[in-house]
Parts: structure tokens; C-alpha cells; sequence
């Protein structure tokens, strides 16, 4: 089963938590929790870390319900199915292409 796939089902199921990192970019960009999780749930990976420590790992883009680009990268444990959010930012467009899936290069 695709990591997304687990995520998404972690998520429904209430089986996530949120990084003290995460919950700083929040607050720092002004995205709320249920924005998160509707843009993850509805998202796509657009890059893969199955060598992250200690669980693979992806980046997830997605929309909020108003239209808005999310990128949330999130972990993925599969002993217990638990998803944790690791960072969640707004895309900055000089550090992504028009597309928000393509890192610009420097």
C-alpha cells in the first residue's frame, strides 16, 4: 500500500500527531490543522524519503478548500499506523517552479 494511502487512512482514523516543528510553521503561516489535513487527504506526493529516520517519509502537495497550496511532509509508522506531521509551509514561489511539485534550482 502506498505511503499516502497510509497517511490518508492514518488520518481518518485520528492517528496522527503533530510535530512541535509543524505546529511552529502553522502558526507562523497561518494554516490550521483541518486545512492540513483536507489538503494531505486530497494531495499528491511530489517527493519520496523511504530512507527518512526513523519512518519513510513524503511530501505531500495539496489544496486547502480555499484554494491554497500546502506542502506538508509527513512520516509514516507503520508498527502502530500512526502519521506525524513533520513541517507544513506555504510554497514559496522563488523556491518552487509555477507547478509547486518542482524544486527551482539555485
Amino acid at each position: 500500500m502506498p505511503i499516502l494511502d497510509d497517511i490518508c487512512a492514518a488520518l481518518r482514523s485520528q492517528r496522527y500527531r503533530i510535530s512541535g516543528h509543524a505546529a511552529d510553521e502553522m502558526l507562523a503561516d497561518a494554516v490550521e490543522e483541518p486545512h492540513v489535513i483536507h489538503a494531505t487527504s486530497a494531495g499528491e506526493i511530489i517527493e519520496h524519503y523511504p530512507n527518512a529516520f526513523p519512518f519513510p517519509a513524503c511530501l505531500v502537495l495539496g489544496w486547502t478548500s480555499g484554494g491554497d497550496p500546502i506542502h506538508a511532509v509527513w512520516a509514516f509508522d507503520p508498527g502502530p499506523c500512526y502519521a506525524i506531521l513533520i513541517t507544513v509551509y506555504r510554497p514559496d514561489p522563488a523556491r518552487w517552479a509555477v507547478d509547486l511539485r518542482t524544486r527551482v534550482k539555485r
